[in-house]
């Protein structure tokens, strides 16, 4: 007689995280990079050393919502201010294998409107120190993208 296993993947993903002490735990210092053109930056944007110039530098903790750090882009880009504002967000970090960067896409958020994603951590999203964050920004007049490719039928 052979036993299943009935542990989903939401089971696994929901481990219990280790809360951040904001008081005694040292920021990290993020870096983010952002587009307002509705399209995550191509991963050739960071080869070879470089990094897009469209970079924030944000102090925060492991345990950062994708809320937050939505409310702390919108301090410094106030055309991101405007309700129905969509912002994707993405991990990109090394590939040891191929001496490239990958790309993780982790989660959206809506300016003045709850979501799904908005109490979801870095650190649930496994990101790492080091690791790069790319927002794309699409203003509330245009559609976000769809995912995947436009299929030609």
């Amino acid at each position: 007689m052979a036993v299943e296993s009935r542990v989903t993947q939401e089971e696994i993903k929901k481990e219990p995280e280790k809360p951040v002490d904001r008081e005694k735990t040292c920021p990290l210092l993020l870096r983010v990079f952002t587009t307002n053109n509705g399209r995550h930056h191509r991963m050739d944007d960071f080869a070879r050393g470089n990094v897009p110039a469209s970079e924030l530098q944000i102090y925060t903790w492991m345990d950062a919502t994708l809320k937050e750090l939505t409310s702390l882009v919108k301090e410094v880009y106030p055309e991101a201010r405007k309700k129905g504002t969509h912002f994707s967000f993405a991990i990109v970090y090394p590939d040891p294998k191929r001496q490239a960067y990958r790309v993780k896409d982790i989660g959206n958020t809506l300016s003045g409107r709850k979501g799904a994603d908005d109490s979801m951590t870095l650190q649930s999203q496994r990101f790492q120190i080091g690791d790069y964050l790319d927002i794309s920004i699409t203003p509330p007049n245009r559609a976000p993208p769809l995912p995947g490719r436009m299929r030609p039928y």
